[in-house]
């Protein structure tokens, strides 16, 4: 059993594969919270900070989400999505964090399930949660963009970098990248040392760096500062489509 808090038709906005047209399904739940990012938001009239998928993290916002008990009904719902759209489209697995439910029965069939029928299947994951490949397969054959947090997010670095973790997901997954979210007091402190030391733990891995915010006014208060630091250490810069188009990051 596992949770989901909303699952879509989109173009992912972010990383890598920015312009793809993907399947959204966002779980529920993370083990970080993220304060640094400061997206604000209310629960029962209580003002709170944290990241900008607040609504998947917070469970303040656990009654809406949604109980997914079989993997036949999801798989079905699925089978029905993508004849609607007339193709098989990328899937983004997103959340909250959704390696949580890694070892859990019903997500893992789902995502067998996907892998077998030909998606490209991408977790988007904070990369502390080591995933052993042998026992689950079919994670092997999926992308991972590994969008680690950095000292800005507010987690103690303990918690936020798992060296086993990453390097077990570098080695074992069809693809891996690194997703980095940065602002500018940031770059004028340790952004590049940070993402060097992880570097370190995974050399070879492209990194793409995109700014903190959850709507248009925010992002637009670093990107330009974000898009010259890429220029400097030749990173890929990775804008936030979605936000751009839409001002908002739920159903999108």
């Amino acid at each position: 059993m596992f949770y989901l808090t909303e699952q879509f038709f989109s173009i992912q906005g972010e990383g890598k594969y920015a312009g793809t047209p993907s399947y959204f399904l966002r779980t529920a739940g993370c083990n970080l919270s993220c304060p640094g990012f400061g997206a604000r938001y209310e629960i029962d009239g209580e003002v709170r900070y944290g990241c900008d998928t607040y609504f998947a993290v917070d469970s303040g916002f656990s009654r809406s989400w949604i109980k997914v008990e079989h993997a036949s009904a999801l798989i079905q719902e699925l089978k029905t999505e993508f004849e609607k759209i007339g193709y098989l489209p990328h899937v983004v697995m997103t959340g909250g964090e959704p390696l949580l439910y890694h070892k859990d029965q019903v997500f893992y069939e789902a995502i067998k399930w996907l892998v077998d029928a030909g998606a490209e299947v991408t977790f988007e994951t904070n990369g502390t949660i080591a995933i052993d490949f042998d026992a689950y397969p079919a994670y092997a054959s999926c992308i991972f963009s590994l969008s680690l947090k950095l000292s800005n997010s507010g987690e103690p670095k303990s918690k936020r970098l798992i060296p086993h973790a990453l390097k077990s997901i570098a080695s074992s997954a069809k693809e891996a990248f690194l997703k980095f979210t940065i602002d500018a007091a940031l770059i004028e402190s340790t952004a590049f040392e940070e993402i060097e030391e992880i570097r370190a733990i995974v050399p070879g891995l492209q990194v793409f760096c995109m700014p903190v915010g959850e709507s248009r006014d925010t992002i637009r208060k670093s990107d330009k500062t974000v898009f010259g630091f890429c220029m400097q250490h030749n990173f890929r810069y990775s804008d936030r489509l979605h936000i751009h188009i839409f001002d908002t990051t739920q159903g999108v």
